[in-house]
């Protein structure tokens, strides 16, 4: 296998500071709605109520037959617009602004819609392994936001050097060649170790909802090795020329 060509020849080009494209606004948006109601505008009652129908319970599933309610599959997507603190929103669309972007504007809002839907559900799924009897909730965009950032990886993180666009350049490398790059492998080893650690000690959410770095894997794993899948048709090697 050889290489040809600097595959990161477009990550140095200078870009807007802001240059978000509308459907991570859009979901940016609709988090902080739900955030602020939540915190601010309903009672402790409704709030509440609001956290239990559209947060993900693992126990609504293994013991409430979860599986059979339309409703309760809901809660495997709207859990990802619930945050638990300020700083976990914060930190979450700080991340997604960074590693939603480009994606987006590479594969267009309907993609990035339908792989907010697959990473997000991919999130719950792991947790639900390791917890199927848990009754407490689990909230947060974490896991979508995970799914951009194995997306990103396998982009080799190049972005392009316009200044209108932030998007990912060229093609989808192969799993073989990512993870032989330097960017690559430091990313992964850093990204692992801090969610781990960090799930470990359970930092950044308070006592009525949790995070769990489970989810954050489930939802990396698949944007990691799903992305062809939601990448655009039209979108061949414009710079970079590999050979396997």
């Amino acid at each position: 296998m050889s290489e040809r060509g600097d595959i990161r020849k477009n990550t140095t080009g200078r870009e807007p500071v802001f240059n978000i494209p509308g459907i991570i606004l859009a979901i940016m948006g609709l988090c902080a709605l739900v955030y602020i109601a939540e915190a601010y505008v309903l009672d402790e009652q409704q709030a509440d109520t609001l956290l239990l129908n559209f947060a993900f319970i693992p126990a609504r599933f293994s013991q409430y037959g979860g599986f059979y309610s339309p409703s309760a599959w809901l809660t495997m997507v709207t859990y990802s617009f619930m945050h638990g603190s300020f700083a976990h929103i914060a930190l979450n669309m700080i991340w997604l602004a960074a590693f939603g972007s480009p994606l987006a504007a590479r594969i267009g809002p309907l993609r990035t819609t339908l792989f907010w839907i697959a990473t997000a559900v991919a999130a719950v799924l792991t947790h639900f392994a390791v917890y199927p009897d848990s009754m407490t909730p689990l909230v947060g965009a974490s896991g979508a936001v995970s799914g951009m950032m194995g997306a990103a990886a396998r982009f080799g993180f190049r972005r392009s050097d316009s200044r209108n666009s932030a998007a990912f350049v060229g093609d989808i490398l192969p799993i073989s060649v990512a993870l032989r790059m330097r960017s690559v492998i430091v990313f992964l080893g850093v990204w692992f170790v801090t969610n781990i650690v960090t799930g470990l000690l359970s930092v950044g959410v308070d006592n009525s909802a949790t995070i769990a770095w489970e989810a954050h894997i489930g939802g990396f794993l698949v944007g990691f090795f799903g992305i062809s899948l939601f990448d655009r048709p039209d979108r061949g090697r414009t710079d970079v020329d590999l050979l396997v």
